[in-house]
């Protein structure tokens, strides 16, 4: 019998715990119960580091076990510097963001979509709804993650004819920016979630026709708001109800019971169910390269076009970063999140205020 040695560096303490705790909990349920893995290997040998406070630390412990295999950790500030404290292959589920990408992050395999994708579709779908919206304004915090998700936003809108008016705000100075920010017709707001909370708070007493927010695409983060709620619009990178049947590794269903039964009935989020993608194309890239050696799995990953529970998986060739998984448009509607973007997928229309 021979155990693939997995390595896995997420934050299971600190601000971030709850989402690297769900994906270590997924990873653990593959290496349990789903990696089909090639001869020699009969089973997984996962070991958690815990990468907060330092991700960079986190990561230089864990390839010092040597493991097989290195899993990356929840989230794009962590996921960069663990990728810069090591040259290993690193299977990155966590970090949605384009600064892992070629040249520099050649031993990164990227699962999520990037965050320069996030409102592209949020404006896309807001377009094709009412091609009469024409002003943006859109408020964004200044860091790594936010540049990339207001450039991609930018990006969308100039190709859309739309106008963009952008303002950037510090880690916790939401409320003294989203004050000054300009009227639109659309209202978009990409920040640390406690910041977009108090963003939304001052900013939906405006008449918006949309509203986005990228914590709107996640189950729990702006529940405080209560019925203000209702009609905001955000990206989202995984639900349950709404996976198509993968061509490689369980489905949603499967993994939404083995994760319950495992958590005591918790959801499984996003990130669980990402982390959980990230093993199973890990074990298809072991079966089609017939080794653990990072230069033939990262060529092999780099080759690859298949479909988990979590979505498409293909790599760009020429950046590096996943093109294959899709972002979702959802809404709040009644109090649910409805899929209404992209067309083929949508549950609900969009719905937008009147004039």
């Amino acid at each position: 019998m021979t155990v693939l040695r997995a390595a896995l560096v997420t934050p299971l303490s600190g601000p971030l715990a709850p989402y690297g705790v769900a994906g270590a909990v997924a990873l653990g349920l593959w290496s349990e119960q789903a990696a089909h893995l090639p001869p020699p290997w009969t089973s997984v040998q996962l070991e958690v580091v815990d990468a907060h406070p330092s991700a960079a630390a986190a990561m230089r412990a864990a390839t010092a076990l040597r493991p097989d295999v290195v899993f990356g950790p929840y989230a794009s500030g962590p996921a960069v510097a663990a990728m810069r404290a090591t040259d290993r292959l690193v299977w990155n589920h966590g970090g949605a963001t384009d600064r892992l990408s070629l040249p520099e992050f050649a031993h990164t395999v990227n699962i999520p979509a990037p965050a320069s994708s996030y409102f592209a579709n949020v404006l896309r779908s807001l377009h094709a709804a009412d091609p009469t919206l024409l002003e943006v304004s859109l408020l964004h915090v200044q860091t790594g993650f936010g540049r990339e998700v207001a450039r991609g936003a930018v990006q969308t809108a100039k190709e859309l004819g739309l106008e963009v008016r952008t303002l950037a705000f510090e880690p916790g100075q939401a409320a003294e920016s989203a004050r000054l920010l300009p009227r639109g017709d659309v209202l978009l707001v990409a920040g640390p979630f406690a910041d977009e909370l108090v963003a939304a708070r001052l900013l939906l007493q405006r008449p918006w026709r949309a509203a986005g927010f990228v914590g709107a695409g996640v189950e729990e983060i702006l529940a405080p708001l209560g019925a203000l709620r209702d009609g905001l619009i955000g990206p989202c990178q995984w639900l349950a109800h709404a996976a198509l049947p993968p061509d490689e590794g369980p489905d949603a269903d499967w993994f939404v019971s083995v994760f319950r039964a495992a958590t005591g009935g918790q959801e499984p989020p996003y990130p669980a169910a990402s982390a959980f993608a990230a093993g199973v194309v890990c074990a298809r890239t072991l079966r089609e390269a017939g080794t653990p050696d990072d230069a033939a799995l990262r060529a092999t990953a780099a080759q690859l076009q298949l479909r988990t529970l979590f979505g498409r998986f293909c790599i760009d060739p020429r950046t590096g970063l996943q093109v294959g998984h899709e972002v979702l448009v959802v809404q709040w509607q009644q109090g649910a999140r409805r899929v209404v973007w992209p067309p083929e997928r949508a549950e609900r229309p969009l719905a937008l205020r009147a004039k």
